[in-house]
């Protein structure tokens, strides 16, 4: 079969005029020592590519794709939609892919049903994994779209309702295994509250927390441990998110000692409505050990949701891919466009050309990220900006051999204290420079 009748896309340069093609993606050059497939460990998001139609809450699905999906009953549609992500991975030779398990089956009419759809389902996912080499990024389970999840699945106030997440997620754990999925995600959409005048906030969290560990108490039973995920968000769908950024996560983490267990998959476009940068979420988990993969889009600034718009940025990818190399990379994890199409770019065309833009994007500010590796441009920055404490007293300091009192002597005898100005502004205009 063909659906998009596309041959795999090439590294053609910049000069060239085919849409068709990479400009900046060359999967065998070789940076810092790696090649950019490496680097970069690029995913396909199932639900963006295979599931969306590009409905908003005004208006009907306007994706062009939906006619060309063959099949009768639900569970062939979900088994010809396999065959079109697969061609679409092939197509943009991209190793990796992620789902929900919602994404890839339908739900029937019991949970049991759901089991076996999906059984089905991820039987013919691991032909064709086998087939092309293709690898699982992370999958997840759904646990926020479904009515029963409306007071959250984890921190539910219902104990069925907790029952029947524990069953999605060993199910998850399970197709992991069988996938040879490389990480588990946890996406807490309905894990939060909307006033504590009904909540029991400290019960929430502790319910939370014991589930996570019968998550990791089951992956160490059947003996596979993926690197287990947590994605923070702000808001939305719940008013108050109990995972609200980078921050956040990790004092609930180290709270019930899972920290060692757990690292982050984070978003740009949640980091936005955290009122953080990308690069920012990226340091915080980096300074805990956390930087465990990456969820790759943007958001508008001009809109206050999640619009998951495919990542053009190239400021915010140079100093996104600047973390990454600063981690040491990013595997087991890897850099996964959670975008969607606007609801403008209708024809199916247009999720292979997005695709390419985000990949560009990225490659061009592992470039630009890899010329200020290589020149120390932060480094020569921080050193001069910190230099005090590289002088004697900063050294004392540093060494634990000074105290309140003696500082406190020091400071009175000192006549003035000047402090140096941080050239803010040349800076980012000399990190300019490195972009294009």
């Amino acid at each position: 079969m063909s659906y998009f009748n596309l041959e795999k896309i090439q590294f053609e340069g910049t000069g060239t005029e085919n849409k068709f093609a990479f400009h900046h993606y060359n999967p065998d050059e070789v940076i810092l020592g790696k090649t950019m497939r490496e680097h970069l460990r690029f995913a396909v998001a199932y639900w963006h590519t295979m599931v969306a139609d590009g409905s908003d809450p005004f208006g009907e699905g306007t994706y062009r794709r939906d006619q060309d999906i063959k099949g009768s009953t639900p569970m062939e549609v979900a088994k010809y939609k396999v065959e079109v992500f697969f061609e679409l991975l092939d197509i943009l030779d991209i190793d990796y892919f992620c789902f929900h398990d919602v994404d890839i089956a339908p739900q029937g009419n019991s949970l049991e049903e759901f089991f076996d759809n999906l059984d089905e389902i991820t039987d013919l996912i691991k032909e064709k994994m086998d087939k092309t080499g293709k690898k699982l990024l992370w999958n997840t389970a759904n646990m926020f779209t479904h009515p029963r999840y409306v007071n959250g699945a984890a921190t539910t106030t219902n104990a069925e309702v907790y029952a029947y997440a524990a069953a999605q997620v060993k199910k998850g754990l399970d197709i992991s295994k069988k996938l040879n999925g490389e990480n588990y995600v946890f996406w807490g959409g309905r894990e939060g509250y909307e006033s504590l005048l009904n909540t029991d906030m400290q019960f929430e969290l502790d319910n939370m927390a014991r589930f996570f560990q019968m998550a990791l108490d089951y992956s160490e039973k059947i003996g596979h441990q993926p690197q287990f995920l947590i994605e923070p968000k702000p808001k939305e769908p719940t008013k108050h998110q109990y995972d609200y950024d980078a921050a956040t996560t990790m004092a609930f983490l180290q709270k019930y000692d899972l920290d060692e267990h757990f690292k982050l998959n984070l978003e740009a476009n949640h980091a936005t409505l955290a009122g953080h940068t990308f690069e920012h979420e990226m340091t915080v988990a980096r300074s805990y050990n956390a930087l465990g993969s990456l969820d790759a889009n943007q958001g508008d600034l001009l809109l206050g949701w999640d619009t998951d718009e495919f990542p053009t940025d190239l400021y915010s990818a140079t100093l996104a891919m600047y973390e990454i190399i600063e981690n040491g990379g990013i595997a087991p994890g890897g850099i996964n466009f959670d975008a969607k199409l606007r609801r403008t770019s209708m024809d199916k065309e247009d999720f292979i050309l997005a695709h390419i833009a985000g990949m560009d994007t990225y490659a061009r500010g592992l470039k630009a990220a890899a010329r200020l590796k290589e020149d120390r441009f932060f480094e020569k920055i921080l050193e001069e900006r910190y230099q005090t404490f590289q002088d004697d007293l900063g050294q004392r300091i540093l060494n634990n051999e000074e105290d309140l009192e003696s500082l406190s002597k020091l400071a009175l005898s000192l006549s003035e204290v000047k402090v140096d100005s941080s050239h803010l502004e040349y800076y980012r205009s000399l990190l300019n420079d490195y972009l294009v």
